[in-house]
């Protein structure tokens, strides 16, 4: 009971930070992020996004998990600023072939189209790229029956991108937990973050060549039943069907706590998700989200507002892309 009480306080305080950080989503310059702020400059950019992600996610429900992924890669490089969709130049090498993107992060074609049509809707380049990614991240968890929230908005697009930054600030699927606790504690989020955002593994699949070691390496921790599918998809011999897909939880295509009801019965597909429930600190929230799925919904919500929030370029820092692939240069 004392547990559950404090696991109850630690989610009320979290939603009094989230709103606080969605009303007062303070930047470096200054300034602020706001949930309506292209209510007057374009009140159809929103509107706009939703239809795009929708009408992508119908096609390929994986693709609500790429682009909620996108979000992630974005924001942990540099904070929320598009970086991660500029493709390399001769004055810097890029985030996309950066060992946690290359042949991995996807859904900058869907990005695309929504610049597109943005700019016919608010007849001119109004919204920022990176403003873009976070709304389809929020359109896609909702279109696959996640929770709704507010995205705070008026983030500027970066100008330049870096791959050892994403080489060096994206949590890989082989870290243990210390060392996840530590990557999300380096962006501000905390023990609690770490754990409900990680919850977004409810959807979406995974490479054999980032489950690979786990399968044929921890089988103390793994259920045998999924080790045994896993095996017919992902052969123990490295560079055999490296790019071969599993989904992460067995509902990979709807929003539910499925992820965590799976790390409670050793089903974690990847090492650094069955970490969160392996006798280390967060076990207890894995329990209670497990228990409580409502509470996983609400919380994640929160926490995407929080990670949404890191960094972010405003005022007159960064510009806004005409062509999200490439800086606006003179």
């Amino acid at each position: 009971m004392a547990a559950s009480s404090s696991l109850a306080r630690c989610t009320v305080v979290a939603c009094v930070a989230a709103m606080a950080l969605a009303l007062l989503a303070t930047t470096s310059s200054g300034q602020f992020l706001d949930p309506h702020f292209y209510d007057h400059t374009c009140p159809q950019a929103l509107p706009t996004i939703k239809k795009v992600v929708e009408e992508a996610v119908a096609v390929e429900p994986r693709m609500g998990a790429s682009l909620l992924r996108l979000h992630f890669h974005d924001c942990f490089v540099n904070g929320c600023d598009g970086s991660v969709l500029l493709d390399d130049t001769p004055f810097f090498t890029g985030e996309k072939n950066a060992a946690p993107n290359a042949n991995s992060v996807r859904g900058f074609d869907v990005i695309d189209r929504i610049k597109a049509a943005v700019n016919a809707a608010c007849r001119g380049n109004v919204v920022s790229c990176a403003d873009i990614v976070a709304v389809a991240a929020r359109d896609s968890v909702v279109a696959l029956g996640g929770p709704s929230y507010d995205v705070p908005l008026g983030r500027r697009d970066a100008r330049t991108a870096s791959q050892a930054a994403a080489n060096n600030s994206i949590p890989a699927p082989t870290f243990n937990l210390d060392r996840l606790v530590s990557s999300f504690a380096s962006q501000g989020l905390s023990v609690q973050d770490l754990v409900v955002l990680s919850g977004g593994h409810t959807l979406g699949f995974s490479r054999c060549t980032n489950f690979r070691d786990r399968l044929y390496n921890e089988t103390a921790t793994l259920d045998g039943s999924l080790a045994a599918s896993l095996r017919t998809v992902c052969p123990r011999a490295a560079g055999s069907g490296d790019d071969n897909l599993a989904p992460l939880d067995p509902s990979p295509a709807r929003f539910d706590g499925g992820y965590f009801a799976d790390l409670l019965r050793r089903r974690g597909v990847l090492h650094s998700d069955q970490q969160l429930f392996a006798g280390g600190v967060t076990d207890p929230l894995v329990r209670f989200y497990g228990a409580n799925p409502e509470a996983f919904r609400r919380d994640f919500a929160e926490a995407m507002v929080r990670m949404s929030s890191l960094s972010p370029l405003t005022g007159t820092s960064g510009e806004i892309r005409y062509n999200c692939r490439k800086v606006n240069y003179s």
